[in-house]
C-alpha cells in the first residue's frame, strides 16, 4: 500500500521484546472491547456503562473481587497445565478430565477417612489438607500421564486422546455424585458430599491458601524453563523431536512427564475450585460449567505465548471479564450469555492480533523498497 512517497510493508519480526508483546496485547483488548461495544448498542446498552460496570464488579466490588480471584486461580492453573506440554509442542485438552480426577481423588481419601459418615474428619487439618493436595495432585497426573504415555509410546494423537478422556471423566464424575454413588451427599443426588467443616481449606488475607500455590507454581515453572536441564529438553523437544531424539532426550518418557507435570495442576484446580472456594466445598451439580471454563486455560495459555508469567495478567483478566460480565447481564437485563460473549470475543481477537507477535508493518520510501527488491532479484537470479 502505497503512500506518497512511501509504501506500508509487512515484514517478519526479527525479534519480539515482552513491552512489544504487551502492547500487542493490548491493542488485541481495546479493539476487542470496541467491537463488544456494537452488542451492547444493539441491546440498548451505554457501552461506557456497562464495561464501567464490569471493571467495578470485577476488581473493585467487595463481592465481585473474591470472586475474580477464586476464577483466576482456577483459570491460572488451568492455563499452565496447558503450557507446559505446549512447550513440548504437545497439546493438552484434558484439563477437564484431569481436574475432575483431582477431585474425586480427594473426595475418595475423605470418604475413606468417615467424611461422608460422619460429617467430620478425625485426623487434625494441618494433616488432612497437605494430603488433600498431593492427592489431587497426583489423581490428575495419573490420569494425564495415560495420554502422555499413548502419545509417546504409539504416536497417537493427544489431543483426541484426551478429548475422550475429557467425557469418561465427567461420566464417572456423574456416577459417583448422584443417587447410589459413593460420593452422593445427603441433601439429595447431583452433588458430592460436603467438605467437612473443621477442614475447609484456610484463608489468607480473605482468599483461599491456593492462589499462593498457584502463584508460587506459576514461578517455578518459569525458573524450570528457563534455568534447569529438564526446561531445556521440554523446549528441544518442543522445536524439534528428531533432533532432541538425537541429543539423547527419550522420546517417550518426556511426553508422559510434560503430560504428568501439566496433570498436576490440573488436579489442583479440581481441588481448588470444589475443596478451597468458600461456599462450595463439594462437587456441585454444576460441575460440568466449571469442566467448560478449563477450556479458557488454552487461549490464556496461547496468548500469553506459553510463558508462565505472562499467563498470570492474562489468566486475570479473563477472570474478570467472565465475572464482571455475567454479573452485568443480570444487573441491565440482557440476554444470557454475556460473560460467554465477551470472552469469546476477546478470545478470537487476541489469538488474531498474534499474527503481529511474528510480522510488523513498516512504512518505507520507495527508494528503500525499490534497493531491497534489487537485492533479492540479486540474491536469485542463475548469474549471481
Amino acid at each position: 500500500m502505497k503512500i506518497g512517497a512511501r509504501e506500508l510493508k509487512v515484514e517478519k519480526r526479527p525479534s519480539l521484546s515482552g513491552w512489544h508483546a504487551a502492547l500487542i496485547s493490548i491493542a488485541a483488548l481495546l479493539v476487542a472491547l470496541l467491537l463488544f461495544s456494537i452488542l451492547f448498542i444493539v441491546s440498548g446498552v451505554d457501552p461506557l456503562e456497562a464495561y464501567k460496570g464490569i471493571i467495578s464488579y470485577a476488581f473493585l466490588n467487595q463481592f465481585g473481587l473474591p470472586l475474580t480471584i477464586n476464577r483466576f486461580i482456577f483459570l491460572l492453573l488451568c492455563t499452565n497445565a496447558f503450557i507446559i506440554p505446549y512447550r513440548a509442542g504437545l497439546w493438552n485438552i484434558g484439563m477437564t478430565g484431569q481436574l475432575y480426577m483431582g477431585a474425586l481423588a480427594v473426595f475418595g481419601v475423605l470418604a475413606l477417612l468417615g467424611a461422608r459418615r460422619n460429617g467430620a474428619v478425625a485426623v487434625p487439618p494441618l494433616v488432612v489438607i497437605p494430603i488433600l493436595l498431593v492427592v489431587a495432585a497426583a489423581g490428575g497426573a495419573a490420569y494425564a500421564a495415560i495420554a502422555g504415555g499413548l502419545k509417546g509410546k504409539y504416536n497417537i494423537n493427544e489431543i483426541v486422546i484426551t478429548m475422550i478422556m475429557n467425557f469418561i471423566a465427567f461420566w464417572l464424575v456423574s456416577f459417583m455424585i448422584k443417587e447410589g454413588g459413593a460420593f452422593m451427599g445427603r441433601g439429595g443426588e447431583g452433588e458430592s458430599f460436603q467438605l467437612p467443616a473443621n477442614i475447609n481449606a484456610p484463608l489468607i488475607a480473605g482468599v483461599p491458601f491456593t492462589l499462593f500455590v498457584a502463584l508460587g507454581l506459576a514461578l517455578l515453572l518459569n525458573f524450570m524453563f528457563a534455568r534447569t536441564k529438564l526446561g531445556f529438553q521440554i523446549r528441544a523437544y518442543g522445536k524439534s523431536p528428531a533432533a532432541a531424539r538425537y541429543a539423547g532426550i527419550n522420546p517417550v518418557r518426556l511426553p508422559i512427564l510434560v503430560f504428568a507435570l501439566g496433570g498436576i495442576m490440573a488436579g489442583l484446580a479440581g481441588y481448588h475450585y470444589f475443596a478451597a472456594v468458600p461456599g462450595v466445598y463439594k462437587i456441585t451439580g454444576n460441575y460440568g460449567y466449571y469442566g467448560d471454563l478449563a477450556f479458557y486455560g488454552i487461549i490464556c495459555g496461547l496468548i500469553a505465548m506459553g510463558n508462565p508469567i505472562a499467563s498470570i495478567p492474562v489468566a486475570l483478566l479473563f477472570g474478570g471479564l467472565s465475572i464482571g460480565g455475567r454479573y452485568i447481564q443480570g444487573k441491565l437485563h440482557m440476554s444470557f450469555g454475556v460473560d460467554y460473549a465477551l470472552l469469546g470475543v476477546l478470545m478470537i481477537t487476541l489469538v488474531g492480533f498474534q499474527y503481529f507477535y511474528n510480522n510488523q508493518i513498516v512504512l518505507k520510501s520507495n527508494r528503500e523498497s525499490s534497493k531491497e527488491e534489487s537485492l533479492d532479484v540479486g540474491v536469485h537470479s542463475p548469474e549471481s
